[in-house]
């Protein structure tokens, strides 16, 4: 703890926004700059707790303290050695992650917790200008062939793990670039492609391969590479969990309703250049609605006022959360403020504890609008039931309805019927405590393995998985384990 009065003669400052006015017409990241001796300075707030609490929260167990500590010292390639220790792509989680960590800091309790996420992008950030992030090739190879179905950062993870453990290492991709959600769900302006494919780059040169365009099931089917005809050793499932939950309420057929992330990936597809902004889904010009009020509900208003939509509103079921911390709330229990991103002071309007009815047909078989009403929540053995307010009802005019109401697991492809794996009670993909499925050399790991979750869950699974593979294939393993075990 190289400075002992920071946290208390130093307050938390992040990267300021750039201006409303210039963002929405543009898609580039949201922040200005950040330079190093304002990280610094925040790196130095960290307490270096004997009890590290924000370790334990991490799912990929980073080195929190340490590297802060480097950090505030000036010591960065250090600092960025012990970054990298823990997380294969701390410049991803740098942007992307909600910061577990943060809620749990023990600074939180009575100020403001220590900017870790803002810290370990700098310090990612450095590392790459520094030209200290390069291929880290295996010295020898095993002779050995695994395969990485889905390329989102599980299989990512799971595949740099693994080619620098010594095997061949294939990863198929049924979209046209590699990347998974990080290239097609996440919006531009929360992450450029360019941090994508500096990765892709050191993948490659570690010998990583990509086959894109193909799934796994229907262009090749799995007895093609794993089983008696196969030629894989290994096989690890990083598909993700893409199954939309849907809304069965009247006119969902109607032609302007689609699932949120089908929105998504047609607006990154315009800006990689695969799909024509003629022919894309666009909010341009129009009356928008977003039932869902999630992160990726706000990736949908941010996307809408980007293209120009005349209105935006996002709907919530849920009541309003209250503002600010609740003292009522236990430390290092998960805190549910009322969380606004970036996109909320952009632009559009949110609505809590509104229901979804039907949506309206204008008479020609189009969309004309949402048929709403107020709910009120009651709480029955934990779980939210919902009761609506009479005379609530009410009519709101729409042209595109985006749902974002999360995903319900993996879709049930062929790929999955064709190798037979074992489905747990929620739907995803079963898994012992070593990663595997009930079928012989096949693993799974991320979101297909654990339902929809958090960036930094499926780096740290894809890392553990690349263990559990390597320790199948060779008897032992050297490959750190962010998690001795999926949780269950």
């Amino acid at each position: 703890m190289g400075n002992p009065d920071a946290f208390l003669s130093r307050g938390r400052r992040v990267p300021a926004h750039r201006p409303v006015a210039s963002r929405v017409h543009d898609w580039q990241e949201l922040y200005e700059p950040f330079s190093r001796p304002e990280a610094s300075e925040q790196a130095s707030r960290c307490m270096s707790c004997g009890i590290p609490y924000c370790h334990a929260a991490c799912p990929l167990g980073n080195l929190i303290s340490d590297w802060n500590d480097l950090a505030y010292r000036g010591r960065w390639r250090d600092a960025a050695d012990r970054l990298h220790a823990t997380n294969n792509f701390p410049e991803l989680t740098g942007r992307l992650c909600p910061e577990l960590c943060e809620a749990a800091c023990a600074l939180s309790i009575n100020d403001e917790p220590v900017t870790n996420a803002v810290v370990e992008k700098q310090i990612a950030e450095v590392a790459w200008s520094e030209g200290w992030v390069v291929p880290q090739r295996a010295r020898t190879r095993t002779g050995k062939k695994v395969g990485v179905v889905g390329s989102g950062p599980a299989g990512l993870a799971a595949a740099q793990q693994l080619a620098r453990a010594g095997h061949q290492v294939t990863v198929f991709e049924r979209a046209r670039r590699a990347g998974g959600v990080l290239r097609y769900g996440i919006p531009d302006f929360k992450l450029e492609k360019w941090v994508l494919e500096r990765r892709l780059a050191q993948l490659r040169a570690e010998g990583v391969s990509f086959r894109c365009r193909t799934e796994v099931g229907k262009d090749i089917p799995v007895d093609e590479l794993i089983g008696a005809r196969g030629d894989l050793d290994a096989l690890v499932l990083a598909g993700g969990a893409t199954a939309a939950r849907d809304l069965g309420i009247p006119g969902r057929d109607l032609p302007g309703v689609y699932q949120a992330v089908q929105y998504l990936v047609h607006a990154n597809q315009v800006l990689e250049g695969e799909v024509a902004p003629s022919q894309a889904l666009t909010a341009a010009g129009k009356d928008v609605v977003v039932i869902g009020g999630g992160d990726t509900g706000a990736d949908c208003l941010g996307t809408a006022l980007r293209q120009g939509a005349l209105s935006v509103h996002q709907l919530e079921i849920m009541p309003q959360p209250a503002a600010g911390h609740d003292p009522a709330l236990p430390w290092l229990a998960w805190p549910r403020p009322l969380r606004s991103s970036a996109a909320h002071h952009e632009g559009g309007d949110r609505a809590w504890s509104v229901s979804t009815r039907r949506f309206l047909d204008d008479g020609h078989g189009r969309l004309a609008g949402l048929e709403l009403a107020d709910v009120t929540m009651r709480t029955h053995d934990g779980r939210p039931s919902f009761e609506l307010v009479p005379g609530s009802e009410r009519v709101m005019e729409a042209e595109l309805v985006l749902l974002a109401l999360g995903f319900s697991g993996p879709e049930r492809s062929p790929m999955l019927e064709q190798l037979g794996v074992d489905l747990d009670a929620r739907g995803n993909v079963a898994r012992n405590d070593q990663w595997a499925t009930n079928v012989p050399g096949v693993f799974a790991c991320g979101d297909m393995g654990r339902g929809q979750s958090l960036v930094a869950w499926a780096i740290a699974e894809g890392r553990s998985t690349a263990a559990a593979v390597d320790r199948f294939l060779m008897g032992e393993t050297l490959l750190p384990s962010s998690l001795p075990s999926p949780p269950r």
